[in-house]
């Protein structure tokens, strides 16, 4: 066994593989770039190493400097994790060369499987149904067009050497294929170093499928059940879970015998993903295989209870797998969120900036379910432009799937974020969809389900009259400290607060009354109903947590003017309370107007320009592509949302810009 690995990756993931190396004894050395000096994986590992500048390309992308980290520290081994060079066939041939062991499969089995095109190849000559598409070199935007025309629309076009849904677009015209692929084309290469794309059939209401397989360098490979991941944005996993609410037994073994035959196929040796595209009738065709760790790696953790890091440290020290296919027993259900620093609100468009506050639920049991936050950032660190936006992994794992979807709900209703914009209400606002907890999904789920982009819903029924009477106790608790306060004029004991309030929230308005029995606050509303409301929550906490009424609730609790804004459940509102007379005046104030910033194209994110597609004086119309803003290594097409002529162009190429810089105005 190695006495010390060297993680050749930052963030969540290299935290993660430093906790099992800790566990088995290994020593760890962490690298990192200029913009992760302070970063929590260089924190955790026994060493760190410092290999160049924030850009991944002048950084964690150079074979050499993971070399000379390795002999620096006497590493004997390196595991990729995933992204960056961990399905490079040139990084463990030249670590080979060096003599340090290569944590993940052989050099061959990623040439065969980690090329898109190449892996199809493979998978046909295996007998794996294989979606129909056109495997060879594509010359231009005008031979895919004429490919696409011959397979039929919907097509997809894929980075061969892609992953993480960059350098993929999905075209349902030949213009759109033109687009696409000069957009794939350059993510690609920006992304991988390799502009490589190809073209396949994209299957209509498809389900996204895979099975995790794991093989040793003795010739045994098995699987280990699947994972369903069409929950995606933008061909990006959104939510995860393990196992699929669509497959049987029978279905599951067909699929994970046909993984398997592959991987053997080519001596794969390592953990690895063989992904699939199912139909809703069950149907499946071969996808790609992903020849590294998966993110969403942790929901088959949590089922089958194995260590997938620890095994590819194992059979990659030449050990043999330590079970058969008899062995994998599936108990439970894994549900993961993949928590970004992105917004929501604006199309998902990256945020960065420091973390003021990052809370994130205590792990462990909770009852009869499991919280697991795989996170490699911490409260005051920063989330750069120059990586991937993923904060954290919230997994929750439960004896079965609603209970552990609701397990998810609530764990997200406590992690607490601010100082940027993250998606934690959008994932909320998922697990409370009828249509995900009936387990009725596609890869189009949520582009069917949020047509026009996601605003968090304005609060309603239980969930409303749940956050009035929290409102009401948080005002309470606010006004006995003010009670408390000394040196006050009068004894705060002459103070006597009106227990009749009014609740305003979003645009409705709750009349209670507030009174305290014992240890417990009771909210009565107008109608009578008496709600119990009971917690520990002290001003200034980010996470009121407490029972109201029977339920045990987390909520987001931040100060805003005059009152405090409340998240649960993926609903937010402001909320006001006030005495019965201040809510009559308080109606009579005027609403603020917001100015009209519709003469001008802002940045949406910060980000780097890298294209102006219109000259001064030219006319746009509606739809029309004006410019392109890459960040977090994925490019941007800003449209022009009216008819217009161009007056001024503010930007250049190559220009940073913050968010809501003005780009280009019009006349």
């Amino acid at each position: 066994m190695f006495d010390k690995i060297l993680i050749a990756n930052r963030g969540e993931i290299a935290c993660r593989i430093i906790k099992t190396a800790r566990k088995m004894g290994i020593k760890t050395v962490a690298v990192y770039s200029d913009a992760d000096r302070d970063a929590v994986h260089v924190a955790m590992a026994d060493e760190a190493v410092h290999i160049g500048p924030a850009a991944a390309a002048q950084s964690y992308l150079l074979i050499d400097k993971i070399i000379e980290a390795c002999k620096q520290t006497g590493a004997q081994a390196v595991h990729p994790g995933y992204g960056f060079l961990s399905e490079r066939e040139a990084f463990p041939k030249a670590l080979a060369e060096a003599g340090i062991v290569f944590i993940g499969p052989n050099p061959g089995a990623i040439a065969a499987m980690g090329d898109k095109i190449e892996s199809k190849k493979a998978a046909a000559e295996a007998k794996v149904s294989t979606v129909p598409g056109y495997l060879g070199v594509i010359q231009d935007a005008e031979h895919a067009v004429k490919i696409a025309d011959e397979i039929g629309y919907p097509v997809m076009i894929k980075a061969s050497a892609g992953g993480g849904g960059k350098g993929m677009r999905i075209a349902e015209s030949a213009g759109e294929v033109k687009e696409g692929f000069d957009r794939a084309k350059s993510e690609a290469a920006s992304s991988f170093g390799d502009d490589r794309v190809f073209v396949e059939k994209f299957i209509v209401d498809p389900r996204h499928i895979e099975i995790q397989v794991i093989g040793d360098k003795h010739g045994n490979v098995i699987y280990l059940g699947e994972r369903e991941c069409s929950i995606q944005r933008r061909n990006q996993k959104v939510i995860e879970e393990a196992p699929s609410p669509l497959l049987d037994e029978a279905t599951r073994r067909k699929m994970g015998e046909q993984a398997v035959a592959l991987a053997k196929a080519v001596n794969y040796d390592s953990a690895g993903t063989v992904e699939f595209v199912a139909g809703q009738d069950k149907s499946f065709y071969f996808l790609e295989m992903n020849t590294r760790l998966q993110v969403e790696h942790p929901v088959t953790e949590m089922i089958t209870g194995l260590d997938l890091v620890e095994l590819m440290i194992r059979v990659a020290a030449g050990e043999k797998l330590p079970l058969g296919q008899s062995d994998v027993k599936l108990n439970g259900w894994a549900v993961e969120s993949r928590v970004y620093a992105e917004d929501p609100t604006r199309n998902f468009l990256p945020s960065i900036g420091r973390l003021t506050t990052y809370q994130p639920p205590a792990e462990g049991p909770v009852g009869d379910a499991i919280v697991r936050n795989d996170t490699g950032v911490e409260e005051g660190g920063e989330i750069a432009i120059h990586y991937d936006p993923m904060i954290a992994k919230l997994v929750t794992w439960a004896p079965t799937r609603l209970e552990a979807i609701e397990a998810q709900g609530t764990a997200l209703d406590a992690f607490a974020i601010d100082g940027i914009r993250h998606n934690i209400p959008f994932l909320a606002t998922l697990m409370a969809h009828p249509r995900w907890r009936s387990g009725e999904l596609s890869t189009g789920f949520i582009k069917e389900e949020f047509p026009d982009g996601f605003t968090a819903p304005a609060p309603e029924g239980e969930i409303a009259l749940r956050l009035a009477a929290v409102a009401a106790a948080i005002d309470h608790k606010l006004n006995q400290r003010k009670r408390g306060i000394s040196g006050q004029m009068r004894d705060p004991g002459l103070l006597n607060f009106e227990r009749e309030r009014v609740v305003q929230l979003a645009d409705q308005s709750f009349n209670v009354t507030v009174s305290t029995v014992g240890n417990e606050l009771v909210v009565t509303s107008e109608d009578g109903t008496v709600t119990p409301v009971l917690s520990d929550w002290r001003p200034g906490q980010p996470v009121w947590t407490g029972t109201v009424g029977n339920q045990n609730v987390a909520i987001q609790v931040r100060g805003v003017l005059n009152g405090v804004f409340l998240q649960h459940g993926g609903v937010a509102a402001n909320a006001r309370v006030y005495t019965r007379r201040e809510a009559e005046l308080a109606a009579l104030m005027p609403v603020k107007e917001t100015g009209d910033s519709g003469k001008q194209l802002l940045c949406p994110m910060p980000g780097l320009v890298k294209q102006i597609l219109v000259e001064e004086g030219q006319e746009v119309k509606v739809g029309e592509a004006l410019a392109i803003v890459e960040a977090m290594k994925m490019e941007n097409v800003l449209r022009a949302e009216r008819d217009g002529k161009i007056s001024t162009i503010a930007a250049k190429e190559g220009d940073s810009l913050a968010v809501d810089e003005v780009i280009l105005e019009f006349a």
